[in-house]
């Protein structure tokens, strides 16, 4: 791999690795548009071949999820966009992803959205055994309840706030 510091590419002090960097903190996540793919720990690495490819690396929230592939889609046009033509998207199961690498900034822009947030920490097995309770991301009520396991997607769940009778997704902590 390239040092981006010590090669340059065209013009003033921005690398090639500066300018995919700045493109890819445009993609959003499909799912939760409110977050960049960086915002929600998708994006785990970027990085430059000695021959200058770009190499973007992204984990998926979890193994199964649909979005994966427009995300690379996305990932691929915005590199596109930014005039770089020698890139590639790898696509890493390991280490798995976990909402513990959403920074706090993300969680409340996940709150809001509209979104409860995972409670940082509380990645662990029991936490799939639990009944945590979620507050209501628009009025911050504990009088929650449950309706689903699973939500618009599933790796939210369905939950209504019994304060001020909104319907919310609570972001699953994995």
């Amino acid at each position: 791999m390239v040092d981006a510091a010590t090669h340059p590419a065209g013009s003033g002090d921005e690398t090639i690795l500066d300018r995919a960097r700045a493109a890819l903190d445009q993609v959003c996540d499909p799912e939760i548009p409110v977050l960049t793919i960086r915002d929600i720990g998708i994006l785990r690495d970027v990085r430059q071949d000695e021959d200058g490819t770009i190499e973007v690396i992204i984990t998926p929230t979890y193994s199964g999820c649909p979005a994966m592939g427009m995300i690379a889609i996305e990932v691929e046009l915005a590199l596109a966009r930014a005039g770089i033509d020698a890139h590639r998207v790898t696509l890493r199961h390991s280490p798995a992803w976990t909402t513990d690498w959403i920074p706090d900034s993300a969680l409340e822009k996940l709150r809001a959205y509209g979104i409860a947030p995972p409670t940082k920490g509380s990645n662990s097995k029991r936490a799939l055994f639990t009944n945590e309770v979620i507050a209501c991301p628009r009025c911050g009520s504990s009088e929650t309840d449950r309706i689903s396991e699973f939500g618009s997607t599933a790796c939210k769940a369905l939950y209504r706030c019994r304060s001020c009778l909104e319907p919310f997704d609570y972001f699953k902590c994995i």
